[in-house]
């Protein structure tokens, strides 16, 4: 059997922190989950002048339509090569979509920064640590055509290497986002020139499978049509392990170490 992924695309996830999978599930599937989310928007897909916000999130979205995007063949071979058999546990919908609209104002979420996946009392916001606790790969699920301008997400290139130093010393307890992010942005490594920014563009049924620590934006719509995506986190069985005996690293992990200059 033929691996959904090439070796020098799994060499590139490495190296670069993503990688994307074309018609990773039916793009008819994406387009009857599509028409779904308009009617639970309320809003009419031919009348832009119902579209008064920059951005709408609609939340919990399971059923066996987006049970079924979620869980193609072609996804969990992918999840396999980069995560490692019986190290991930299948998703259960697809979570929040975040629904961009053209629109002259500020969606008022745009910046960079990393995933957090989990809480600790005290802290403010999404925390994460060097074993990435609770998310094994963030995925970009799209659910319409993303061109350049229509508020594709942007990735930092190979950004998912500098984060590994900064999270040593949280320990497993870890920090929050925005105090990782803040701590990143001081040492001039958030938005260093040093990593080219990309373009999560692509067509309904594409999904961009990307390392947990990858610095990445929102950014305003500036196209036609909105643009309907999920970003679902992949939830690990257990956190990553940067010392195995046996050296039987996931993608995932070497990527974590080569962070770390292992």
């Amino acid at each position: 059997m033929t691996s959904v992924l090439t070796a020098d695309e799994v060499e590139r996830f490495i190296s670069d922190g993503f990688v994307c999978v074309p018609e990773a599930f039916p793009r008819a599937l994406a387009e009857q989950c599509r028409a779904f989310l308009w009617r639970e928007t309320g809003l009419d897909p031919d009348d832009p002048a119902t579209w008064t916000k920059p951005v709408i999130r609609l939340d919990g979205y399971g059923g066996d339509l987006f049970n079924a995007a979620a869980n193609t063949p072609v996804l969990h071979e992918a999840f396999d090569q980069l995560v490692g058999a019986g190290r991930w546990v299948p998703r259960d919908g697809l979570g929040t979509f975040p629904i961009r609209f053209p629109h002259p104002d500020n969606p008022g979420d745009a910046g960079w920064h990393m995933e957090g996946s989990y809480t600790i009392e005290g802290e403010n916001g999404y925390c994460l640590n060097l074993r990435s606790r609770g998310r094994a790969l963030l995925m970009l699920f799209l659910f319409s055509d993303v061109g350049p301008d229509d508020a594709p997400t942007l990735i930092k290139v190979g950004s998912h290497l500098d984060v590994p130093p900064f999270l040593v010393p949280a320990g497993d307890r870890g920090m929050s986002f925005y105090a990782a992010s803040a701590a990143m942005h001081a040492a001039g490594k958030l938005d260093s020139p040093d990593r080219a920014p990309a373009l999560a563009t692509g067509r309904p049924g594409d999904v961009y499978l990307c390392h947990p620590f990858l610095i990445h934006s929102a950014q305003p719509h500036r196209g036609r049509e909105p643009r309907f995506m999920a970003q679902p986190p992949l939830t690990p069985v257990a956190p990553l392990e940067l010392q195995r005996p046996d050296g039987a690293y996931s993608p995932v992990e070497m990527a974590v170490r080569r962070g770390l200059g292992s």
